[in-house]
């Protein structure tokens, strides 16, 4: 594809993004920004979810990861299906029946000033260092496409694509995230369709061929009992993935903030519900491509590259014609940008009501200081993606995306699982930070041992074993709760 073209289209796509981020910005306050005045349509918010979920890490990653892996990354995928209904049938009742805009006032209800803070400070941790990730992908396909034949450094084309997901959200947060998120979602499926489509017909293969033909491939296998000490074992992927739904989803305002948007608990059900069919399938689409794209490479000769997150764009981009390479920028663009616009608008969302009590009528210009987080948080995604472009060294993306998560997400995981199950403990609330401090680095010195000496290889489950720990420390310190039940315990 010529740079010409790659211009015209995302001058095109982001056109069209910013006419969206118009009309449903107009005469948008501070709470359309953080609830979208819960008026989204359940289907919107279930479509638009796919491409915030499915972010360029996976869009690229896992085609790539097929090669090593097969189709074993699909037992977690079957895991986030159960996690997804837990979600729905645990969580989200709670988060509705105490009119939540941050779902860690949870944590302040259920056990006080420090655990409130603690939580929304691992959430604003861990969100600003997965998604600066996860943005990190399509900038360095975008430099190493386009930018870096134009002469434009790498930190330029960073600078670009953080400012130009801050100029279409600044103003309507999530009120136009679920509409641009859905926009960008329609893209996103069909450039994996369209890739599927086009490498099946270079490979002279119908439909029920190509199916065939990876079914019967190396890359196909899903299912992994034999060894328990090995990473892709089922049951450890499995557990996991459902716990990681639990965390990635229920557990963090960017995609819980688009479900409080809906207009009342049983829509935002049936979108939770929906949308985790929707997201099994797709996956299964991106699976079925890897295993075409090293097919494809196997039957042409072409050498795989060295860092497999850069299979698909290579072909896309340079081997595939012009409609496979069209799809994939569009493709890429739209994964990245769904993922990461609406990741912005949940931290400025986090902090904004979290540490700055907008929700308490103690700020006076909502809308300045709003704006001044949102930019602040934008150059946060700068610095960190430009760190990890200096430090990385070829590691697949969605490896290192997971296991920063195990360690951000677990305190978060042990302590709502403490509030929803404990209900007649009270905790004391000044140790809670400690806790949670010390819980991912007594994970790490469980994995370290656990490798080093048992001979055990976790995959995932650090996830566990970070939540189980901080779930541990918070019974030490807590207490037989002897005051009246509250109405969030009721609601429990």
């Amino acid at each position: 594809m010529s740079v010409g073209l790659i211009i015209t289209i995302l001058s095109i796509y982001f056109g069209a993004l910013l006419l969206i981020a118009w009309f449903t910005s107009r005469k948008a306050d501070s709470e359309a920004f953080f609830t979208g005045n819960n008026q989204s349509a359940w289907y919107l918010v279930a479509f638009g979810m796919i491409g915030t979920s499915v972010s360029g890490v996976t869009f690229i990653s896992v085609p790539g990861q097929v090669g090593a892996a097969g189709f074993s990354y699909f037992q977690l995928i079957l895991g986030n299906l159960v996690g997804y209904f837990i979600v729905a049938l645990v969580l989200m009742p709670i988060y509705y029946k105490s009119n939540m805009v941050s779902i860690y006032t949870f944590l302040e209800e259920r056990f006080g000033f420090w655990s409130y803070k603690t939580g929304s400070a691992f959430f604003l941790l861990s969100r600003t260092i997965g998604s600066s990730l996860r943005l990190y992908l399509a900038a360095e396909v975008l430099h190493t496409f386009l930018f870096k034949e134009l002469g434009v450094s790498f930190v330029f084309t960073v600078g670009i694509t953080i400012l130009l997901i801050w100029i279409y959200t600044f103003k309507g947060g999530v009120k136009t995230i679920i509409w641009t998120d859905t926009f960008q979602t329609f893209f996103l499926v069909g450039a994996v369709i369209i890739s599927v489509i086009v490498i099946s017909k270079q490979l002279g293969w119908g439909a029920v061929e190509m199916i065939q033909q990876v079914d019967a491939s190396s890359y196909s296998r899903i299912f992994h009992f034999e060894d328990i000490k090995a990473s892709n074992y089922f049951w450890k992927q499995f557990i996991s993935g459902i716990f990681f739904t639990i965390v990635l989803t229920g557990l963090d305002q960017d995609l819980m903030q688009k479900n409080l948007t809906c207009k009342n608990l049983k829509e935002a059900q049936k979108n939770m519900y929906w949308f985790s069919i929707i997201l099994v399938i797709v996956n299964f689409l991106f699976l079925t491509l890897g295993a075409l794209l090293y097919i494809y490479s196997e039957k042409e000769g072409f050498a795989i590259p060295p860092q497999s997150d850069f299979l698909y764009p290579i072909l896309a981009l340079k081997y595939l014609g012009v409609i496979a390479g069209v799809f994939f920028l569009l493709g890429i663009t739209a994964s990245s940008y769904a993922s990461s616009d609406s990741a912005l608008t949940a931290l400025t969302t986090a902090f904004c009501i979290d540490f700055l009590d907008f929700n308490k009528g103690k700020v006076e210009n909502k809308n300045r200081v709003r704006t001044y987080v949102h930019v602040g948080f934008s150059v946060l995604f700068f610095l960190i993606i430009v760190i990890f472009k200096e430090f990385n060294q070829g590691a697949s993306v969605i490896k290192t995306v997971l296991s920063a998560a195990a360690y951000t997400y677990g305190p978060l995981l042990g302590m709502f699982a403490f509030g929803i199950i404990n209900k007649s403990r009270k905790v004391q609330d000044n140790l809670v930070p400690i806790i949670c401090i010390a819980s991912p680095a007594l994970t790490f010195g469980v994995v370290v041992f656990s490798r080093e000496v048992l001979g055990y290889k976790t995959a995932f489950e650090d996830l566990l074993i970070n939540g189980a720990i901080t779930f541990i420390g918070m019974y030490i310190v807590s207490s037989k709760n002897t005051d009246k039940v509250s109405a969030l315990d009721n609601a429990l």
